[in-house]
């Protein structure tokens, strides 16, 4: 994640202890480094709606091989004593298992921070009443844009008005909202108007993500913008995250899944502001760029173990037959250990890139989907070969 809020405006955010941990985010305290990864938890692979561009090609389907209510809270006893900071209840549409909220409770009662994941549109005023005292840290709500391309991207007429109602029910009751969009050639233009809404609805947080190749994402390929729509939109979120800023609106903006933003927001700072882009620069490599296999884990609904929530098809273990510390601990795994130390297997441009620490390869998952090797060079990097210093 690139928080744009923090490096452009020095905003500080409940994730920055995480993301920054070797910096105070807070005056006079310096948060420690925290043993175990985020980790995502798909913990189901039903959804009412059938997206375009989800990951998990997650649908209405049985639920048939998901762990049950013993074997989740066994995991979550386990990443407990791993002391995994967060869990994130993702699917898939989490809101369909009819135990989520006593696992979310449970993960809570052992110091976890807890997260949500969902489409919003089955948050109603009861279960907006339960997803507040369960305490969920944050709901994030996926909304790709205004009524009709969000619900082009849902594949159902009226998701909009449904998550629309689900954020709205989940702010009456005080709860952090995050909402997230995929960006794609279909909805790139709509990221003002998301901006729009997010000061309308008084919502706390917006993360835009840039398309993974996975799952039925993976078929949107084809329709991933171009490197100079990717550019432009970084631009535009940059100018309305100031914007904001200068209003004394303090929101969390963030961009997810192209580390080459944050190596962009430094250049374009270097050209105005030295001060600004040496700032910039400490922070981006304090958090070291993609934090797949590292800082970041995931757990499908089976008990599998992932690198992370995009890269499903590769598995180190499952958390049913071995804890899920001991999995992501294991030195013979050779992806864990290609991950941890993935420099010096990184190939084409990743590997001549003077900013590597800063950006770490970025995401292997649109690799390995374009050229089938994990280590080639992320195909959705649009610096160029002068700003990489190539």
């Amino acid at each position: 994640m690139i928080s744009v809020s923090r490096l452009l405006c020095g905003t500080v955010s409940p994730g920055d202890a995480l993301r920054y941990r070797d910096a105070a985010t807070t005056p006079g305290r310096v948060h420690p480094p925290a043993p175990g990864p985020v980790v995502v938890w798909n913990c189901t692979g039903r959804c009412n709606l059938r997206c375009i561009h989800c990951y998990a090609s997650a649908a209405d389907r049985s639920a048939d091989g998901q762990m049950d209510s013993a074997a989740g809270m066994k995991f979550i006893m386990d990443i407990a004593e791993f002391k995994v900071p967060v869990i994130l209840f993702s699917g898939g549409e989490p809101l369909l298992r009819k135990d989520l909220f006593k696992l979310a409770g449970f993960a809570s009662a052992r110091g976890i921070r807890v997260a949500l994941s969902t489409n919003g549109t089955l948050i109603d005023d009861k279960t907006a009443d339960a997803i507040q005292k369960t305490g969920f840290a944050e709901v994030g709500i996926s909304l790709d844009g205004l009524e009709p391309a969000n619900d082009y991207f849902r594949g159902k007429e009226g998701a909009y008005r449904e998550a629309l109602r689900g954020i709205r029910n989940c702010i009456a009751r005080g709860i952090r909202v995050s909402l997230r969009l995929t960006i794609t050639m279909h909805n790139h233009g709509e990221i003002p108007a998301i901006f729009d809404l997010i000061e309308a609805e008084g919502i706390n947080r917006v993360c835009f993500y840039h398309l993974a190749y996975a799952g039925r994402g993976d078929n949107l390929r084809g329709q991933d913008v171009t490197h100079a729509q990717a550019r432009h939109a970084v631009d535009i979120i940059c100018e309305r995250t100031l914007d904001m800023y200068r209003r004394g609106l303090r929101k969390e903006v963030l961009t997810v899944g192209n580390h080459a933003d944050g190596v962009y927001l430094y250049l374009k700072a270097l050209a105005t502001d030295h001060v600004l882009a040496g700032r910039i620069l400490e922070l981006l490599t304090l958090n070291g760029g993609n934090n797949s296999g590292l800082r970041i884990g995931a757990v499908d609904d089976r008990g599998n173990v992932h690198p992370d929530q995009f890269w499903q098809n590769q598995t180190l273990g499952n958390v049913t037959q071995r804890k899920f510390g001991e999995i992501w601990s294991d030195t013979s795994q050779s992806l864990l250990q290609g991950l941890r130390n993935r420099k010096k297997l990184l190939k084409g441009r990743c590997s001549r890139c003077k900013f590597l620490d800063i950006c770490n390869g970025n995401l292997r998952v649109r690799a390995e989907a374009v050229y089938g090797d994990i280590w080639a060079e992320d195909p959705a990097c649009y610096l160029s070969e002068l700003e990489i210093g190539a």
